[in-house]
């Protein structure tokens, strides 16, 4: 892909990077990442993937905007409430740069969608907020062959990592978290509170972990360290990391 002299100049402080250069940023622009949660997570990490010029976003979220989600989700504004969130985060990636190509999907990932919801991504990075939907979009990415960045916080701590389960040697979320996720119930930022700017350091560093993902091959920044947990203690602060083991009882990935 040769980029036009536009796109050079907007993305020029990426290609002077040795890690990233041309080829880096004509992988990005070629990328399709699906962004899975527009919320607390999704908000940061679609400025940033979409900063970064990554070519085609597929934005999913069944929720509307609420004047509460507007101390951490930073793309929306007050005349957004009551607009359901993939469109009005579609609606902001087409005002920062028209040169993207975006979709709104107003919907919940499920079973019965997750393979044509996912389908052409070269990423997944999912910020929803409950476990069933994790585990269905999880285990869609490795029947789909698609690597995940999984991004999720609790009060004060975020976990980010990327997985990449349809590999032998790679384990997928569902080998960290188990099956017994499966349901509904989660905790929740409404019961338990959650500080906006700690959203924003875990939104941004899944996006930077997504961005990983997609130069994979690609230039020197393109390591994604597939199964390798990142833990964000924002109330000390500190950061610590985790090795995880794939399961090769794996319901989802242990025949892969």
């Amino acid at each position: 892909m040769i980029l036009s002299p536009d796109r050079l100049e907007r993305f020029a402080r990426h290609i002077v990077l040795p890690e990233v250069g041309g080829a880096g940023q004509a992988a990005l622009a070629r990328a399709h990442v699906v962004l899975v949660g527009c919320g607390g997570i999704g908000s940061p990490a679609l400025q940033y993937l979409a900063a970064a010029g990554v070519g085609r976003l597929t934005l999913v979220d069944d929720d509307v905007v609420d004047v509460s989600n507007l101390q951490r989700q930073t793309i929306f504004t007050p005349s957004d409430i009551g607009a359901p969130k993939a469109e009005a985060a579609a609606e902001w990636v087409r005002r920062f740069d028209l040169g993207l190509e975006v979709e709104a999907v107003v919907t919940r990932v499920g079973v019965e969608n997750a393979a044509r919801i996912l389908s052409g991504a070269s990423g997944v990075l999912d910020g929803c907020d409950n476990f069933a939907t994790r585990l269905i979009v999880s285990d869609a990415c490795v029947n789909s062959g698609i690597p995940l960045t999984s991004a999720a916080i609790g009060r004060f701590q975020g976990q980010i990592a990327n997985f990449a389960g349809h590999r032998a040697d790679q384990p997928c979320y569902r080998c960290f978290v188990g099956d017994a996720f499966d349901a509904q119930d989660c905790d929740t930022c409404a019961a338990d509170g959650v500080l906006g700017a700690m959203v924003g350091m875990v939104g941004t560093f899944a996006a930077m972990h997504a961005i990983r993902v997609l130069l994979e091959g690609h230039a020197a920044f393109g390591n994604p360290g597939y199964g390798t947990l990142h833990l964000i203690d924002g109330l000390n602060p500190a950061m610590r990391t985790m090795r995880i083991a794939k399961d090769p009882s794996c319901t989802a990935c242990g025949g892969h």
